[in-house]
């Protein structure tokens, strides 16, 4: 039959042809068919003939002969056959000889695998997958339980059965069929396959990924058999963490090899769902032994500063930044001038880590280069603001335009941080005209999709006194932005209108403000639950509140001659938010209405809001009229911050660019 079957497919036996195509491994296993069964029936000899046509590459001529296997048929006989064969080494028991040996299970196994993947190279995905779940249905009910381990030292069965259960997921994915595929990851995993550690730890990973990435919202797995109170995954994210759970422990415990990619999945899945704790709880637990010190160091460092844990992210970069650990890492570097580049309090050291970055870097990557340099520039701004020399001040300005300048130039204007704080680092400093240009230019590059980028355009037009353009990149920004991101520009909104002195207009805006606030509290199922997102509503309605509060101060209190009680609403201001630098001023002014505070006092608070913000030309302006209250001396101080005064006032923007 083989022969015929050969002949049949335009092959010959003829002049040894047949041993040339037989390897050692098929002589091997005919031999031992053929002692087992006396001879090779129909569905072996193409399974043979199959195997070898595959293995030299001839797809369609392998899957011609595997067609001629009638599965349906020898599927039955194959079940019988392994249970059969399962229960006499178990109980080593009377032998009632099967239907098939165990070879020829293994090799037909094997066929029905590799038809499966001849599908699969041309392209055949939902007929592959279809072909492959056949083997894992016929194992599966012959052997609910799994192969005994002792049972599959002489046959290749365990070893293809390993690999369907492996490659059918893939095959799903492949064709389509999602669900079927997360489906099937499943039953790898929780079935009884008898799989290696190393075998079951790729499934999971993969599994992880597919989760992750796959773009399927997976329905949580139905357990038939569970213990009460046994967690169930409720999403996509859940399960993905908790196979990633279970990875990091098979690594604590050395139970497979250590794979680093895991964690940066892990650190994705936690991040997106607010749990980086949780994160930086499982590597300073589980794996200090698995993990490098100086990984950990770096790993932990990003789950602080995920959780707005700053000043602990700062800890640990500088311990594995020390001398006696790693004082050159480049990456370690970069985050630490971040860190510090975010507050002025630390300006100084942000600086030294970005020039250190930069002399490690020795000209070996653009982007490198060009990030290091935009983090110098944001340290070097940020030490400029807290400078209490001029000079300095001065100094470290020009110099933190010039290296975000060449960030820029080596990017070629693509890097959306780099024109983001060129443009703020411009406005700042008051150059109007190119702190436009580059906010026009990160605009295009961004599409206008960022909030911030409009709000920063917006504020430059408004320093320019151009409000009613301001206004209506105001209202293109809200058709362009959802209901839950509209907050900060409704805000912007209403300062321009107060600007413009449309008072009661600015009241409505910061109604509307408030009402998305509170109708996005209450909408539990559409606010993404994360520290940072609940931190930025809260201080936006704090804000809001209190510029709504000046706005009716201003129109009640002090137009009806009422400072105290314009006072005390400013005092309750301040108490909320201490640093708010419009009641700072407002507080000093209403102090200087009702004169009954030492000057010292009053000018305690207009100090504080110029320490807060330097540029504040109303903060300017009261401080002159503070010393000019108090004569003398102080007449010549006076006229120097009336200057200033008007010099920023033809520059102000309707709310700080920072």
């Amino acid at each position: 039959m083989a022969t015929k079957d050969c002949s049949a497919s335009g092959y010959s036996f003829q002049n040894g042809e047949c041993e040339q195509r037989l390897d050692t491994g098929n002589i091997e296993e005919a031999e031992s068919s053929l002692r087992d069964g006396v001879c090779l029936n129909y569905e072996e000899a193409r399974a043979l003939l199959g195997r070898l046509e595959y293995q030299r590459g001839n797809i369609e001529a392998a899957l011609r002969v595997f067609n001629g296997i009638d599965t349906a048929a020898i599927a039955p006989k194959m079940k019988i056959s392994i249970s059969k064969i399962t229960k006499h080494h178990k109980s080593r028991s009377h032998w009632d000889v099967p239907p098939m040996s165990i070879h020829a299970v293994s090799l037909l196994v094997e066929a029905i695998y590799l038809k499966a993947r001849a599908l699969q190279d041309l392209g055949r995905f939902k007929e592959a997958a279809q072909t492959c779940n056949i083997i894992l249905d016929t194992v599966e009910s012959a052997l609910p339980e799994a192969l005994p381990e002792n049972y599959t030292a002489d046959c290749k069965l365990q070893e293809t059965v390993r690999k369907a259960v492996e490659l059918l997921p893939e095959l799903w994915k492949l064709a389509g069929f999602l669900r079927e595929a997360i489906s099937s990851y499943r039953t790898a995993l929780l079935s009884h396959w008898n799989l290696d550690s190393e075998t079951v730890a790729k499934i999971q990973k993969e599994f992880a990924i597919f989760l992750l990435y796959g773009g399927c919202d997976a329905n949580p797995p139905n357990l038939r058999s569970q213990m009460d109170g046994s967690f169930i995954p409720r999403n996509n994210i859940e399960e993905a963490i908790l196979l990633l759970m279970i990875l990091l422990r098979k690594f604590s415990l050395k139970k497979v090899e250590w794979d680093p990619s895991v964690i940066d999945h892990l650190s994705f899945a936690l991040s997106v769902s607010g749990q980086l704790n949780s994160l930086a709880n499982q590597i300073e637990e589980s794996l200090p032994n698995v993990l490098e010190r100086k990984e950990c160091y770096y790993t932990l460092s990003l789950c602080y500063l995920g959780e707005d844990d700053n000043l602990t992210a700062l800890n640990l970069l500088k311990k594995l930044l020390s001398a006696r650990e790693d004082p050159n890492r480049v990456k370690a570097l970069l985050l630490a001038s971040k860190i510090c580049g975010e507050n002025s309090a630390y300006a100084e050291e942000g600086v030294s880590f970005a020039r250190r970055a930069l002399s490690n870097l020795h000209k070996g990557c653009d982007q490198m280069e060009s990030v290091a340099n935009c983090l110098l520039g944001i340290s070097l701004s940020a030490q400029a603001r807290s400078s209490t020399s001029d000079s300095d001040r001065v100094s470290r300005q020009a110099e933190a335009l010039v290296v975000l300048e060449k960030a820029e130039q080596m990017m070629l204007g693509k890097d959306r941080r780099i024109l983001f704080n060129l443009s703020l680092e411009n406005a700042e400093q008051r150059k109007l005209d190119a702190a436009l240009h580059y906010a026009k230019q990160l605009l295009k590059l961004e599409a206008g999709s960022n909030v911030k980028e409009w709000i920063l355009l917006v504020r430059i037009l408004s320093a320019q006194k151009r409000f009613i353009d301001a206004e209506t990149m105001v209202n293109a920004a809200l058709d362009q932005t959802g209901k839950w991101s509209q907050g900060e520009l409704l805000k912007t909104k209403a300062k321009v209108q107060i600007a413009r002195g449309q008072l009661k207009n600015a009241i409505k805006t910061y109604t509307h403000v408030l009402s998305i606030i509170h109708l996005q509290a209450k909408s539990s199922s559409i606010v993404i639950k994360s520290s940072k997102g609940g931190k930025c509503d809260r201080s936006l309605e704090m804000e809001t509140w209190l510029d709504l509060a000046n706005v009716y101060i201003r129109k009640l209190c002090e137009a009806k001659g009422l400072p105290k009680a314009a006072l005390g609403a400013y005092t309750k201001a301040l108490d909320l938010e201490p640093r708010h630098v419009a009641s700072l001023i407002s507080t000093a002014t209403v102090l200087i209405q009702i004169g009954d505070q030492p000057m010292t006092i009053v000018r305690s608070f207009l100090t504080d809001a110029l320490r807060l913000d330097r540029t504040n030309h109303i903060a300017w302006f009261n401080l002159g009229l503070l010393y000019k209250s108090e004569g003398g001396r102080s007449v010549l101080e006076a006229a120097e911050c009336f200057q200033a005064a008007a010099l920023l006032e033809e520059t102000a923007p309707v709310e700080p660019f920072r």
